[in-house]
């Protein structure tokens, strides 16, 4: 019990390393970006950021399932019903820059918030990770 809440703490630790790290990058790149007017690495991190920080919440999970000996397969509902959309959602300001006209697109993008887009990186680097069963 004491190694499991051990585990946990120590990925949390990390996990959270990792957030701050990426916080200081961002502010980073805002401050390239208002000064250079290249907004192209904002986009990217701000669209690719959450994501990975919703895989690594995901991880220590995945670790733990790794560990049993049983055959993976991979949840294909989850995905197109969770992941597609959620993706979709976290690099609308990536695709937005295309000039294609997207679907939701001027709904979702004037919000001037990047909350949305966020939860939905997080949403799906979570659920592409736990699309993958034993």
């Amino acid at each position: 019990m004491i190694k499991k809440f051990l585990y946990y703490f120590i990925c949390t630790v990390i996990i959270g390393f990792i957030f701050y790290l990426g916080a200081k990058y961002q502010v980073r790149l805002e401050e390239e970006a208002s000064m250079t007017f290249e907004l192209m690495p904002v986009l990217l991190f701000a669209s690719i950021y959450p994501i990975v920080i919703g895989m690594f919440l995901r991880l220590p999970k995945l670790i733990m399932e790794m560990k049993e000996k049983k055959q993976w397969t991979f949840d294909w509902i989850k995905i197109v019903a969770i992941g597609i959309p959620t993706i979709y959602i976290a690099l609308l300001p990536i695709l937005s820059t295309t000039g294609l006209n997207l679907l939701f697109a001027k709904e979702l993008i004037p919000m001037g918030t990047t909350t949305l887009i966020t939860v939905a990186g997080i949403v799906f680097g979570y659920v592409l990770l736990d699309s993958l069963k034993k």
